[in-house]
């Protein structure tokens, strides 16, 4: 599965972090239709589980952050975290914007062509179940389409359940340290990309992902100097804050 999705990449080289990066509150459907409207046409966003297994966006294992609610997210029922208000933190425009489920953002990517990584977030103690369960809702909601959802996620955990549950669904290896075995474990788990703080990426780790035929993306690039030294190192997808800023096209 490596080799012929790498081949052939069918995913745009611009990606909205979050939906529309800082623009709209993170992780709603508000923050997509945002960054769909500056022209970008693959999406970025974290999914972790409610405490009845239901797939949701959210970045922090806590809701204080980003919502109206308190304490540790996956330990509250989708009906209780569907109540919260996930907007008016970020500015009263987007007051009452709900948490979005996994499967709301699906149909609107679906139903508008649009592409999505899927940052698998698991609340800690939960890696591979949470893996299991979105690569399982995401193959059924992707079933006979041509272009699957890039399914990612800092821990292998996770990316394991995932291979396990939904093995035809391309995975990347995300990473904010270059830590011993990155290489290998991204090849243990048939990843298809290695998806690294911009950081990370100089002409050392470039080669090696490259040679090991990996596609090469990055997070977060809100500068012009940061993309053009990825550009000039060839990397294959930039996750952005900045899409107001940036254009896609």
């Amino acid at each position: 599965m490596q080799n012929s999705l790498t081949n052939n990449w069918p995913y745009p080289k611009w990606i909205a972090h979050r939906g529309a990066g800082k623009l709209a509150p993170e992780n709603t459907l508000a923050a997509f239709k945002l960054g769909a409207s500056h022209g970008y046409r693959m999406f970025e966003c974290d999914v972790k589980l409610s405490s009845d297994g239901v797939p949701f966006l959210l970045h922090d294992s806590t809701l204080e952050r980003t919502t109206s609610g308190q304490g540790t997210a996956g330990e509250f029922s989708w009906e209780a975290l569907s109540k919260l208000d996930a907007g008016s933190w970020h500015t009263a425009t987007y007051a009452k914007e709900p948490i979005p489920n996994f499967t709301d953002i699906a149909q609107y990517c679906l139903q508008n062509n649009f592409f999505l990584n899927i940052e698998i977030k698991p609340t800690p103690g939960l890696e591979q179940q949470t893996g299991e369960v979105v690569a399982k809702q995401a193959a059924e909601l992707w079933k006979d389409k041509a272009i699957p959802p890039l399914l990612s996620s800092f821990r292998p955990e996770s990316l394991m359940g995932a291979q396990q549950t939904a093995p035809h669904l391309p995975r990347a290896l995300l990473l904010d340290t270059l830590w011993k075995g990155w290489l290998e474990t991204a090849l243990m788990l048939d990843c298809v990309a290695i998806i690294c703080n911009h950081k990370l990426w100089d002409t050392s780790s470039m080669t090696q992902a490259k040679s090991a035929e990996f596609k090469t993306l990055s997070y977060t690039v809100n500068d012009e100097a940061t993309v053009k030294r990825l550009m000039d190192l060839g990397i294959d997808g930039i996750i952005t804050d900045k899409v107001d800023e940036f254009s896609p096209l």
